[in-house]
This record gives structure tokens, sequence and C-alpha cells, in this order.
């Protein structure tokens, strides 16, 4: 790209809550630009991957490049379609290090939501221009104005003035064609410097066969092009590029990027690890001094330990895993073992949904069956040796009388509901150990709840818990707010004597006695009957709080036997029992991965 275009660029992301219409709104965007032919156009274009579309939500963000002309004059834009849901919040704070702008959308039929305050709040924070945007306006039940003004009334609560509240329907095209024109009328062009050290900030990543770690890029300072040699500064690796170019959303090769240019460079590294989101690339022959701020590393907050169902499949598992970090930075792993499953690997996700489609992709792509634990949080344990622990799995617990103190994480949660639906929500966060800390009134039929609890309380079933109270109209969102003094135990289970170590939590010590009733039960509900009676326990140290028994099979011994003396019936009889007595004292049970998969979920 010319350098005299450095001026008519323009950087921006689309900002908003699930399922307020960013991908409609980007597919109007690719429309109006010509960037897509109309033969080959389809709704979520952006959102390439079969569980986006599947699900109709966006979960990587997806750079694209398209070319505008305003008032005869050309304008080149680099648009980043991000994710709403909160488990994705991370790849929204990755886009907004490589823009300079921002549309935040808002559904005007269900206003201002959970994230998008979050959503909000981030970009401001980065420095970022907000366009504020209110979709739907087509839909018959939309109220346009008291969105707008609980709109007007978040941006006032951030000490910000927008230029204007644009109303668009991303669906029929309405008024989208005036957001673009604002794009170019008020956001700012980034910075040129050519006369600076080449830089570029790596802000994602993908992995080609063939081509290797293809990072994408958003130039900082200075130039790069085909057949130059790179260098990773937090790495310390050095390439060449491959190819260089843009994305048109499909990579579109060029002969280089300048200052300010959002694109992709294949490196041709084969090591994954050598080439990681968030670092700095620079010119190996006039190499800069200073990296690139990028972003704060998110910290995985939910953990849970993948088994193959066969042992085999294990290097794949590696291989696989190790392949959907390089573009998730905030994706945790290492190896682990059971002595029941045999190898794994214990991984770390920012939420419930993020863990699922991690796992969705892992049997998709690389065509794996697998066994999860229970997921569990990160706890920090303070010895009687004023060592400082952190343990992510119930495996790693040492011995209680070692343990001074445990820590646990806890989060700030923002709740937004319409007010009639309010005492449903509080009644559900009083299930919890949660403790109120603010209300505030948005509107005059929506309230906002703030509230902190533990982490641990809301990882698995509060979202789906929060929409069934609240008909689907109530929206979350959380910020971690430190680490608080627990009293957490860990509750094993023992089958037929035996400890089940894959089958350990960790339990608040007010829930234990309801969580290890519910556990046995469903432990007796999914296993197998064997040929004794099998005891199923849930015990904390050598307390059994918690006991069911599974019965065995019964095989009519005296079928064969046909009249006589009721004696010989008997016998058979009593020689099954003593045969089933003994095998109650010595019998093991091999859990198998269908069980267990079923008792995990």
């Amino acid at each position: 790209m010319e350098h005299n275009t450095q001026k008519h660029i323009r950087n921006f992301v689309i900002l908003a809550h699930i399922d307020h219409g960013k991908s409609t709104l980007a597919d109007r965007f690719l429309e109006i630009t010509r960037t897509v032919e109309n033969r080959v156009m389809q709704e979520q274009y952006l959102d390439q991957m079969d569980l986006e579309r599947e699900r109709g939500i966006t979960i990587k963000m997806q750079p694209v490049y398209m070319t505008y002309t305003h008032n005869n004059q050309e304008y080149y834009l680099n648009l980043i379609d991000t994710p709403g849901h909160v488990d994705f919040s991370y790849e929204v704070s990755r886009a907004l290090v490589a823009v300079e702008g921002g549309i935040l959308l808002v559904d005007a039929t269900q206003g201002v939501q959970a994230q998008t305050v979050a959503h909000l709040q981030t970009a401001l924070e980065s420095g970022t221009t907000i366009i504020p945007v209110l979709n739907k306006i087509d839909l018959p039940h939309c109220n346009a104005d008291a969105a707008e003004q609980e709109l007007l009334s978040l941006f006032e609560n951030f000490d910000y003035i927008p230029e204007k509240v644009h109303r668009i329907s991303a669906k029929t095209g309405e008024g989208v064609e005036q957001v673009l024109e604002s794009v170019v009328e008020h956001l700012q062009p980034p910075a040129y410097s050519p006369e600076k050290l080449s830089r570029a900030l790596v802000f994602d990543s993908s992995y080609d066969d063939y081509q290797g770690v293809i990072a994408h890029i958003r130039v900082v300072d200075g130039a790069f092009s085909k057949n130059d040699k790179i260098c990773f500064m937090q790495s310390g690796a050095e390439a060449t590029t491959k190819d260089i170019g843009v994305f048109l959303p499909v990579m579109t090769s060029k002969q280089a990027l300048t200052s300010g240019d959002i694109g992709y460079i294949a490196t041709g590294l084969k090591n994954i690890e050598l080439a990681r989101v968030g670092d700095t690339i620079t010119l190996s022959a006039r190499k800069a001094q200073q990296p690139i701020s990028g972003y704060k590393e998110p910290d995985p907050l939910v953990f849970s330990t993948i088994f193959p169902t066969t042992d085999a499949k294990y290097e794949d598992l590696h291989e696989g895993i190790g392949k959907l970090k390089l573009n998730d930075s905030s994706l945790f792993f290492e190896q682990d073992y059971s002595s029941v499953l045999g190898r794994g690997i214990k991984a770390g996700f920012l939420g419930m949904l993020h863990m699922e489609i991690v796992l969705e992709r892992l049997k998709r792509e690389h065509n794996l069956d697998l066994i999860i634990s229970s997921p569990c949080v990160a706890y920090q344990l303070e010895t009687t040796t004023d060592e400082i622990i952190t343990v992510r799995n119930p495996s790693q617990y040492p011995d209680p009388s070692v343990i001074k103190s445990i820590q646990e994480p806890w989060v700030i949660l923002d709740i937004i509901v319409p007010t009639q639906y309010l005492n449903n929500v509080m009644q559900l966060l009083k299930n919890t150990r949660g403790e109120y800390n603010d209300t505030k009134y948005i509107g005059m039929d929506r309230v906002q709840l703030y509230y902190d609890i533990p982490l641990s309380d809301i990882i698995s079933h509060f979202y789906n818990d929060l929409k069934n109270v609240s008909s689907g109209f109530g929206s979350v969102a959380y910020t971690m707010n430190g680490y608080r003094e627990a009293d957490i135990v860990k509750l094993d289970i023992l089958l037929a004597g035996d400890k089940v170590e894959v089958l350990s939590r960790f339990v608040p010590r007010v829930f234990v006695e309801t969580e290890a009733r519910k556990m046995v039960e469903k432990i007796k509900d999914t296993i197998k009957q064997e040929q004794f009676a099998v005891a199923i326990q849930a015990a904390i140290g050598g307390k059994v709080i918690a006991r069911a028994t599974k019965s065995a099979t019964r095989k009519n011994v005296t079928a064969g036997l046909y009249g006589g003396d009721f004696s010989r019936k008997k016998k058979q009889l009593e020689k099954q029992k003593r045969g089933k007595k003994r095998l109650e004292k010595f019998g093991k049970i091999n859990l198998d991965s269908e069980s267990l998969i079923k008792i995990f979920q």
C-alpha cells in the first residue's frame, strides 16, 4: 500500500452483547463495499467455523479488508468482527489493541445488556473511539427511543459523549451506509511512523501445514515485505516471510504492509510456541529494541482434565490441543495422568462455553472421543510451612493436616434483567454464597444487579438457571475480584471400598451433604450392574457422609432343577449367596468411559 494512503485507513471493530447482530452488520458492510461477490455471499459470512454457524454465535474474531468510496475518495477499512459471549471477552481485548475505533451495537428490542457495558468499558480504557448504533429497528416490538436513552445514560456514566446514535436494521440494510460514512468521517486514521524501525503486533494466528504459523498482525511502525527476514522479539525465533497480505476475507497476497495496516504474515515456522499471540515482529537486519505493549494475558478460570477413550489417541489429543492453543492464548494445558484413565491433558478455560467449544473442536477437527473430568476452579492453598501452592485438580490436594488456609477466586457479577423477574433472580442468588452489592435501574423497566460471588458457584449451571428464571431476558457478565478465604473440602467417591480419584471434586462445606447425596445417586443410576452389590460412598477424609447401593445381577441358578426336594434348590441359592458375599469383599469395579462420560455430564 502506498504511503500517501495512510490518512485514508480506518481500523475498527464491532462490539456487542451476544445475538445483537454483529455478524449480520458485517455481512451488510461486505455487500456495500462489494468485498464479497453476491454469488458467494451467505449469512454470517465471516463466521467460517461450522460450530459458529450451528450455534449462531461468533467464537473467533475475524478480520476483513474492505475498500469504500466516500465523497469521491477511496478509503481502506480493516474490520474485525468480535464475539459477544462473556467467555470470549479476551478475543475482544486482543482485537482492540489492533484498532483505533469501534462500533458499539445494541439490539433496540433488548436495550443495553451486561456484555454491552463490559465491552464499552474495555474499549474506552484502551482509548478506542466509539460509534453507538441501535440495531433491529425493523422489528415491530422495538423501542428505539428507550434503548437510545439507556445507551446515552451508559455513556454518561463513562464521561463519554458520542457524535451520534445511529439507528439501523442490519437485516434490511436500512441506515447501514450512514454508519460506514461515520466510520470514515469520525474515526482517526492510524498514526504513521515510516522513519521508525519496523514493528508489528501479533493479535491472532493460525496454522497451515504448508506455510507453518500464519501470524495475524497490525503493523505499528515501518513496513514489512515478502521475503523479509523477520524476528519474534519474545521467543527470539527468526523466519522469512513466505507470504504477506490482507484478509478479503480469504488471505490475499500483497507486496508489502505498512504502518497502520492489518494483515497476515506466513512465517514458515513449524513450532507453534515460537510465534505466540502478543509477540512483536521486527526485521532481523534492523531490529527494534522495544516490543509493543500488547494486552493483558487472560488467566484461565475453569480447569478440567481431558482423556482420550484409548491411550493410543493421546498423541493426537496433545497435538490437537497444541494447535488450538496457537490462536487461543487463554487456553492452558499440561500433561496429567490417572491410574483409572491413563494419560490425559489438564486444561484451563475462561468459562464453560469456552470449554464446550474447545472440546467440540477437538472432537470434530481431530476425530477424538474424549472423557472429561468435573470442572474446577483454581484454589490457592497456604501450607503450614508458609508455602503458597495453586491447586487446579482434586488429585493435587495435599494432606489436610499440612493446610493452613484455602483461598478461592471471587468475581463481581453484573446481571441485567427486566424488573418483573427481579425477585426470581434474587431467589436464585440466595442459593449461592453470593453477597449483594448494589442495584441500579436502567430506564423504567430494567434493573442492573451487582453481586460479589465465588466463581465456583456460577461456572456450571448458573447461566442456564438465570435464563430459566428470567424467561431468557436476563444477561450476565463478570470480572475477577481477587481471592478470599474459603471453607472447601475434598469430596472423595468410593466404589466397593476403593477410592476413584477421577471422581473426586472440591465442594464448599455448606453444600457438601447435598452434593454428596446427588453424586452417589447419579453414580448409582449410571454404573452397570455387577455380580455383587456395589457400595457407592461419598466421604470426606475417612468419614462417609452419603451412601447408595447398586444391587447385584441375579442369575436363576435353580432353573435346571425339576421337582424333587426343595432343599436342593436351597443349597444352590445359599451357594450363590456365599459367592456374592465373597465378590463383595474382593470384587473390583472397572469404570468404562461411557459411564464416566454420563457421570461428568
